[in-house]
């Protein structure tokens, strides 16, 4: 079996539950899809061969991508999924992203196993990366859009004409029971910098859904965030874990250079510190232009620990309008690998 990699590789092996090999190779990944063969010869393939993935990332959030659009089920379970993301004994990444068969009135359909094996509805870089992937598989060009089934809702990315994907996101929710948060709503029923006793200190949170919970912090009672002075490690998983999300959270911590313009750290929930969280993004601009901090139809600069997303809320006062998100999504390598 081998790993095609779009940047040189040398030979390595991985013991244990997976076996990995990879040669130097800038060509992209080859080989009949699996979605091209009869569901009987895929089952059995699945069962005997090795397993077809791409590892893609966003701003330097990693993802194993595997083509499962010829059948329902999934082609890695949970657990495995924790071993192919182990960076040490599998191939690394933050998580499984499978493109399945469409439901309804789209292309395909997402799912997605965290590093953990957790599952989570939607990953705004993972998606960016799946619309590349299947682009590439299928021979989509610039200005293709996917309509893709998520457990978020239907998202639909469009290739652009610089290699970026610019991903309509929807509109965030803010009933704080769909976020879902048991924090009481502080303003036009939404909860925007409501106060929460957290690792001994209070923070201003506010609590947005984008088909996945964040809060998402600008200040505590030492002032504004400076992320740079932040202990992530400490402080996240006492967020995600807080009893005021019944279902977790991710949390963003950010800094605003001006109006257009802010830094983010991210905890996110079943993957802990990631170098960028799309819909992460998407929620903490919403977010600072509900307290007031940033400006709505206007292009918002994030700079995450991976790189720069460009982020919009359009439309007019209120909480309606579509989030648009534009960033990249890039081919790492590409091959097979053995499952156990």
């Amino acid at each position: 079996m081998q790993v095609q990699q779009s940047r040189a590789a040398s030979a390595c092996s991985c013991s244990g539950r997976l076996q990995l090999v990879a040669t130097p190779s800038c060509r992209p990944f080859t080989g009949r899809a699996m979605s091209q063969r009869g569901p009987a010869q895929q089952r059995a393939t699945a069962a005997a061969a090795a397993l077809e993935f791409a590892k893609y990332q966003g701003l330097g959030n990693d993802f194993i991508l595997v083509d499962n659009r010829g059948q329902d089920d999934l082609m890695v379970s949970a657990e495995q999924a924790v071993a192919l993301c182990d960076r040490n004994f599998g191939i690394g990444g933050d998580g499984v992203i499978f493109a399945l068969p469409p439901k309804g009135d789209t292309d395909y359909s997402m799912r997605i196993w965290n590093s953990d094996g957790s599952e989570p509805e939607m990953c705004g870089n993972g998606i960016r990366c799946l619309a590349h992937f299947i682009a590439e598989r299928d021979g989509h060009g610039p200005g293709t859009t996917h309509r893709i089934h998520t457990l978020a809702g239907l998202i639909q990315p469009r290739l652009t004409d610089d290699g970026l994907v610019c991903v309509d996101m929807g509109p965030p929710i803010f009933e704080p029971s769909q976020v879902p948060t048991t924090l009481e709503a502080t303003k036009d029923g939404a909860v925007v910098a409501a106060e929460l006793e957290v690792g001994g200190r209070t923070w201003t949170v506010s609590a947005v859904s984008m088909g996945n919970p964040h809060a998402i912090v600008y200040a505590s009672s030492d002032g504004p965030v400076k992320i740079d002075e932040l202990d992530l490690a400490a402080i996240g998983p006492q967020f995600e874990s807080h009893s005021v999300f019944p279902a977790k959270t991710n949390t963003e911590f950010v800094e605003v250079v001006n109006r257009e313009h802010v830094r983010m750290k991210v905890w996110e929930r079943g993957a802990g510190p990631t170098l960028a969280c799309g819909t992460g993004a998407c929620a903490l601009v919403v977010a600072g232009i509900l307290e007031g901090r940033l400006d709505r139809n206007r292009p918002c600069r994030v700079d995450l620990p991976g790189g720069p997303l460009t982020i919009e809320w359009r439309g007019s006062e209120g909480h309606e309008g579509h989030v648009l998100m534009t960033g990249p999504g890039e081919l790492v390598f590409a091959g097979s690998v053995n499952l156990k």
